[in-house]
Order: C-alpha cells, then sequence, then structure tokens
C-alpha cells in the first residue's frame, strides 16, 4: 500500500479548506510532535466537535462538519481523517453495519423508527509509530458519555444503548492511549471493507439519509433530536435496565 496516497486531500477530505487551514495553524498542529499533535486532534474531534447528528447527508465534506460543530461516527471520521492527513499522518476508512438498536435511547420515537435497521458506521485506521491502529472511540464527547456513565452507575459489563456498545460502561475504551479505542464496536452486524478515503466508501454504500428519509430529517427532525441529545448530556437520561445487559441474537 502506498501509504503517500492515504496523506492526500479528496473533496470530502478537503483539508486545504479555510476553516481547516486556520484551525490547524491556531493549534499550532504541524509544529508540535505527531504523536502529540494526534492526541490533540483526536480529543478535539471527541470532545470539542460534540456528539449529535448532522443536517447534511454522510457524505458531507470535513471542512462542513467542522462548521457545524457537531457529528457522530461517520461524520467525525470524515473531519478526524483531514485533520490527520493535514499533518501528515496516513489514514484511512473501515466500513461496517451497526445494529440500530445502540441508537436507542439517543434516537427516540419517529426518528428511531425512521432509521434502517442496519446503519452505516465507520471507524478511522491511521499509521502511527509503525503500525495500524483503529480509532473509534471519538464517537461521543466526554460530557455525553459521563452523564450515560452516571445514569448507569453499576454497569460493569456489555451496554447497548444511547449511542454506546461497549463491553464495559465504566471503563470503556475510548481514551486516547496511542493505541486503539472502540464505544460502538459491539454493536457491529456486518463488515464492508477499507477504503482508502470515504470519497471511495460512499461510492459504493448509501448514506444513512437519502430520499424521503432525509427530507424529514432535515426539515422536521434534525433539531429537536440535536436538542434531545444536549438534554442528555446534561444527565437527563431516562434509566432503563435493558440497556445494561448483554445483547440479545438478533434473528
Amino acid at each position: 500500500m502506498d501509504l503517500n496516497e492515504l496523506t492526500k486531500p479528496t473533496p470530502i477530505l478537503d483539508f486545504n479548506s479555510p476553516n481547516i487551514v486556520k484551525l490547524i495553524t491556531d493549534r499550532n498542529w504541524k509544529n508540535i510532535p505527531q504523536e502529540q499533535a494526534a492526541r490533540e486532534i483526536y480529543e478535539f474531534c471527541r470532545d470539542e466537535i460534540r456528539f449529535g447528528y448532522n443536517a447534511e447527508a454522510d457524505d458531507m465534506p470535513a471542512s462542513a462538519v467542522l462548521d457545524e460543530g457537531l457529528g457522530h461516527c461517520n461524520t467525525k471520521s470524515t473531519l478526524f481523517m483531514a485533520l490527520f492527513r493535514a499533518i501528515g499522518i496516513p489514514c484511512r476508512l473501515h466500513g461496517f453495519t451497526i445494529d440500530k438498536v445502540l441508537q436507542k435511547g439517543a434516537m427516540t420515537g419517529f426518528v428511531y423508527l425512521l432509521a434502517p435497521r442496519d446503519i452505516i458506521h465507520t471507524w478511522v485506521e491511521a499509521w502511527l509509530n509503525d503500525r495500524w491502529i483503529t480509532l473509534e472511540g471519538l464517537i461521543l464527547d466526554k460530557d455525553y458519555l459521563e452523564s450515560i456513565r452516571q445514569a448507569y452507575p453499576g454497569c460493569k459489563h456489555p451496554f447497548l444503548g444511547y449511542a454506546v456498545a461497549t463491553k464495559n460502561l465504566q471503563n470503556p475504551q475510548e481514551a486516547w492511549t496511542g493505541g486503539d479505542t472502540f464505544i460502538q464496536s459491539e454493536g457491529i452486524t456486518r463488515e464492508l471493507g477499507i477504503y482508502n478515503s470515504p470519497d471511495e466508501f460512499y461510492k459504493h454504500h448509501k448514506t444513512n439519509l437519502t430520499g424521503l428519509r432525509k427530507i424529514l430529517f432535515q426539515w422536521f427532525l434534525y433539531k429537536p433530536l440535536n436538542q434531545h441529545i444536549a438534554k442528555l448530556r446534561q444527565r437527563q437520561v431516562p434509566r432503563n435496565e435493558h440497556e445494561c445487559s448483554p445483547p440479545a441474537k438478533r434473528s
């Protein structure tokens, strides 16, 4: 594999856009040790780009994700890849589907019913310190995740719900260590392969928002859904015991 190909911009990974260039300059990410910059970028995408559902489809460019200031697995992965490539870290996209059950609680009512049973899901794999590392744990900002953890203080085994799918809610593997991180991987139902860029991935797989589903979401559901996420972040988490239990096998 040509690692140089994995550092180039694409229409979706538009890291030469003015807002991304300004962010990188302001944070000095090109002038500090690469591993330090990698950690800071990871934590920026995890915590400063808060968890939420974007107005546009998953194939929106990185610059638009940054402007909106929120994201989920696919859009955060896009921005994260753009920032890594901008400082010379090779990275690629690994695609999956996840069971929509893990979104229950974060998505409610009609929004949950509208979601496909198998939701497109991606994470970033980066070449750092001469090895590939998987970086999925940036999806949920620390304030949101802490709110879910506080609602289930005794849950130290598999948890599925509120956009979390982890083996141990009280000790999830989302913190930067220089190695793999995860926060939704326990909800994966199918692998879709590894792609050099989101552009290539979305040529082969539709985004989660298409057709009527996209129109309904953008016009009627986007604002209330993200207001609901904000309430969850503020410790307003309804407790449902079934979330803190081993997930049932799907038929």
